[in-house]
């Protein structure tokens, strides 16, 4: 298995915790009602919000849906949490 670097594993527990973040303080709902509800995998999306996990584009964008945000507004928050040093995309 491959190790993963330093940024790598603070990009993963950033997002996880964002998407926690989200979760609990704007849907207000428990990680097996959100999941269950969006057609998640529940340990699936327990191991994303704990950052253990790389999340698939594919899955990024169902729980971008879940959340009702668009997945460009998650990434641009993700983005000013994470500071300068992780730049996705140039405006």
């Amino acid at each position: 298995m491959q190790q993963k670097d330093e940024k790598t594993v603070k990009l993963a527990q950033t997002l996880g915790a964002k998407i926690k973040d989200l979760r609990q303080n704007e849907l207000k709902c428990s990680i097996n009602q959100f999941a269950h509800e969006y057609d998640l995998d529940v340990g699936n999306t327990s191991r994303v919000e704990k950052g253990s996990i790389d999340v698939k584009f594919v899955t990024l964008w169902k729980i971008s849906e879940a959340l009702h945000i668009k997945l460009s507004s998650l990434i641009a928050q993700l983005e000013e949490e994470l500071g300068s040093d992780f730049q996705f995309y140039d405006i």
